[in-house]
């Protein structure tokens, strides 16, 4: 049995960079709301039910 500490994280955030704006924005990849950009306010991510549908660039994932 593997302890928790061990265990590979299945959610993360991610940056995002906004199609129109090229704003970066940092969300968490399950988003349970629509993200929208800060500066113009376009989509960045959907809710799924689980992980979020992502409507723009990834820029990089983080742990």
């Amino acid at each position: 049995m593997k302890m928790k500490s061990e265990r590979e994280m299945r959610s993360k955030f991610l940056r995002l960079r906004c199609d129109d704006c090229e704003n970066e924005q940092i969300v968490f990849d399950h988003a349970t709301t629509t993200v929208r950009c800060n500066v113009c306010g376009r989509t960045l991510a959907e809710p799924r039910g689980g992980k979020a549908a992502i409507k723009s660039k990834i820029i990089e994932v983080l742990g």
